[in-house]
């Protein structure tokens, strides 16, 4: 599934006429960094409904927009490269 998600946000973007270039639609590193953090927070509130995991997704540091900056630098989650292909966090592993 996750390979899958690349192509499936580049080719809606796409469709409602965005653009997928160096410097503007789909980023795959931040995508990856997402899901590692969704991921995160689903195994540890198991049993909540949908609503109530959504919810407290978004209200988690997971769900902060600046999440993915305690694993990497500004430059390096910002390049070209991050963006067209995941790269490894610089500062500490994804969990």
């Amino acid at each position: 599934m996750d390979a899958e998600i690349g192509g499936i946000i580049r080719r809606f973007n796409e469709s409602v006429g965005g653009v997928n270039d160096d410097s503007s639609g789909y980023h795959e590193t931040i995508t990856r960094a997402y899901v590692a953090g969704v991921r995160l927070y689903l195994a540890e509130v198991p049993g909540a409904d949908l609503l109530a995991r959504v919810n407290g997704l978004l209200a988690s540091p997971m769900g902060r927009r600046d999440w993915p900056l305690r694993f990497y630098s500004r430059g390096r989650l910002f390049s070209v490269a991050a963006r067209r292909g995941f790269v490894e966090p610089d500062l500490t592993p994804l969990p």
